[in-house]
């Protein structure tokens, strides 16, 4: 190549360095979080920390207006199908590798200054360029952890918010208790989402490291997420608390109607378990009676607009009752059982009194008098159940223990 094909190549090289520059200078300053740190009223670590991005920002557009007028003139010299003159590659020469970018700043203190030079020496392109990209990396790195920060505590926020919305309407008139939670949720939610638009670097952690690796940093949502799981269970609350207020009355009606019926079940399988009783010894002993609930205090709860004692009023009762009707249904499933058990025993000790007789030893003196022991605790009332049970599993072996023998 010629001096002046080497002279033009370089020189479309610096050009698209210099046009890469310029893009990402222009989408930083274009960016979210840069637009809105330059109008925010910071405090904290953001506001510390972008003052002094800011100024670096400030004193990169200043380096890099200097060095593309540079790098403007070294357009001008030649570039593209234009192969600059050989009068102007000593020039070209100077701009391309000499010091030819002044960089903003103080001057270099008299102190320690050389007598011959100026008081900011200038910086080759090269030199321009690695001073632009230390400052580009500071800057990106506060607006990347910025806009970190937004974006993941965005999530949290925007569903408790859209939580609180929802059930906004419902709170007035649910009860002072509610609506404090209710105010205290939403006050949270704007004191976090404040501090996060005010400070937002105070809840990055950086990793451990150099810049690539405090870029590679952290969000700390947990109090976010602390606020959002509190709202997640208080808004439930609310819409329930909200269904109770519509139908208290109905609901208190189906407390008393299903209290009527359970009783009456009751009484059924209080009769059921007599009459096994008078059959079967040792039943377990029946639950206490079902009280009544308590209508008309539930009433004035509902009258007053106490829905949160309401609540916990109704949920008790219903759970009272619940839990005497499943007693009651042990009462009704242990009577029958134990008839069952007794009617099963009677038939195994007449297969056993059968297979006896086939063995020929119906009349053997041990195996009748067996037999007899478990006949007359089957047929005698009230019958012990676990004694009866013994007696013909006694009976049992005996026979097998006589049919071994044979």
């Amino acid at each position: 190549m010629t001096p002046e094909e080497t002279a033009a190549q370089r020189v479309t090289t610096v050009l698209a360095e210099r046009d890469a520059v310029q893009a990402n200078l222009l989408e930083l300053d274009g960016s979210f979080a840069k637009q809105v740190l330059e109008g925010a009223a910071l405090t904290g670590q953001t506001r510390d920390r972008w003052a002094a991005a800011s100024a670096s920002l400030a004193t990169l557009w200043e380096t890099f207006l200097a060095y593309s007028a540079v790098v403007d003139r070294i357009a001008a010299l030649g570039t593209g199908g234009k192969r600059p003159a050989r009068k102007d590659l000593p020039e070209l020469d100077a701009l391309l590798a000499g010091g030819c970018v002044q960089l903003p700043g103080a001057p270099v203190p008299l102190a320690r200054r050389d007598l011959a030079a100026a008081g900011r020496p200038p910086v080759t392109l090269a030199a321009a360029v690695g001073v632009m990209r230390r400052a580009f990396s500071e800057v990106t790195e506060v607006t990347s952890a910025v806009e970190a920060v937004w974006a993941a505590v965005a999530v949290p926020f925007d569903a408790a918010t859209g939580d609180l919305a929802r059930v906004r309407p419902l709170v007035d008139g649910l009860g002072a208790d509610i609506g404090a939670e209710f105010r205290d949720a939403e006050n949270a939610l704007a004191a976090q989402r404040a501090a996060a638009n005010a400070d937002p670097l105070a809840l990055w952690r950086p990793a451990a490291g150099g810049t690539a690796a405090r870029a590679a940093g952290r969000v700390d949502t947990s109090a976010a997420d602390r606020l959002r799981e509190q709202v997640a269970a208080l808004t439930p609350r609310i819409a329930e608390l909200d269904r109770l207020r519509r139908q208290a009355r109905r609901r208190i009606d189906d407390l008393a109607a299903a209290t009527a019926a359970a009783r009456a079940s009751r009484q059924d399988a209080l009769t059921a378990w007599r009459e096994v009783a008078v059959r079967i010894s040792a039943l377990p002993p029946v639950p206490p009676d079902i009280s009544e609930p308590p209508l008309g205090t539930l009433a004035t709860l509902a009258g007053g607009g106490q829905w949160s004692q309401l609540a916990v009023e109704l949920d008790r009762c219903e759970a009272g009752l619940a839990t005497a009707a499943a007693a009651t249904a042990d009462v009704r499933k242990t009577a029958a059982a134990a008839i069952d058990k007794r009617d099963e025993l009677r038939g195994l000790l007449r297969a056993y009194k059968a297979k006896a007789a086939r063995l020929g030893a119906a009349e053997d003196p041990d195996l009748a008098a067996r037999y007899d022991q478990a006949y007359d605790l089957l047929w005698t009332a009230p019958c012990d159940l676990a004694a009866a049970e013994a007696a013909v599993a006694a009976y049992q072996r005996a026979i097998l223990e006589g049919e071994g023998r044979r």
